[in-house]
């Protein structure tokens, strides 16, 4: 049997690597995947991506938020491995490769102390057009509706929008957010404040007893149970896009986030694993 020398080691080493869709960076393997996009996804890429080292010494997985629009345009461009896009491609992104890894739905939200206990969607369309100003409009107390939207590049925007059959530019807001973290500060800081969020993330904040609560749409209660059914009217799908079709070690951290040992991560996130739709 042939010894190798540790530098014809180190060379064989790095060409397997390099076979395999390993990076090399110096004299010692360096591999990095950067993900960016959705705020939806990020928490539970990064619970995946520490899952996802662990099983790969070396690696360091970047998880970086700014939107579905960036990561469709980071993916596309190169700058991200993958992009995390938290609702169905539009048909001029049909170019990317999409991996749905789970399931969401946004809901509605309110201060936990409104007494309002449901909306009609015209109800909602005259709130977030500026028709309806105050909560005594809708049988609530007397005082001016709090209006929160979300901002241009959101899919929750898109998604919301798509479902009052509006454009952005009918919403009438007092605050625009980000993420759902900020609607539900905003929401739980602000007893006449209305918004929409991830249903995960905020049966989530519901279960820390932060004061905000969930309306039903259409009747149908705005549960994670009910997006898991497919009968909420505001689901959609977390997606990771890839500019090509994946290989090495993108097909496999993929492959991880869509496999049943991340199944309890995805739960733990309040969202539907695909294999439960």
């Amino acid at each position: 049997m042939k010894i190798l020398s540790t530098t014809q080691y180190a060379m064989l080493a790095a060409a397997l690597l390099l076979g395999s869709g390993w990076s090399l960076s110096g004299n010692a393997a360096s591999q990095k995947l950067v993900l960016t996009g959705a705020s939806t996804i990020a928490p539970l890429a990064g619970e995946i991506a520490r899952r996802f080292e662990l099983l790969h010494p070396g690696l360091r997985v970047d998880v970086q938020t700014g939107g579905s629009a960036r990561g469709i345009s980071d993916a596309r461009n190169g700058l991200a491995s993958i992009g995390m896009v938290s609702r169905a491609l539009k048909p001029e992104e049909y170019d990317l490769h999409v991996h749905t890894i789970a399931w969401d739905g946004v809901g509605i939200i309110l201060h936990a102390n409104n007494p309002i206990t449901a909306l009609s969607r015209q109800q909602l369309i005259d709130i977030y057009t500026g028709k309806i100003t105050t909560w005594k409009t809708v049988g609530g107390w007397d005082a001016p509706i709090t209006v929160v939207n979300k901002a241009e590049g959101r899919s929750a925007l898109e998604l919301f929008l798509s479902y009052l059959k509006l454009r952005n530019r009918d919403i009438k807001p007092q605050v625009i957010i980000g993420d759902n973290a900020q609607g539900i500060k905003t929401v739980a800081g602000n007893p006449n404040a209305i918004s929409y969020v991830s249903i995960g993330a905020a049966e989530y904040e519901i279960m820390r007893g932060t004061a905000i609560k969930l309306l039903p749409l259409d009747g149908i209660a705005a549960t994670v149970a009910n997006v898991r059914k497919g009968t909420f009217p505001l689901s959609r799908p977390l997606n990771l896009v890839t500019r090509e079709v994946p290989r090495g070690l993108i097909r496999d951290f993929i492959e991880f986030a869509r496999s049943e040992p991340v199944y309890g991560l995805v739960e733990a996130q309040y969202f539907v694993p695909v294999s439960m739709r």
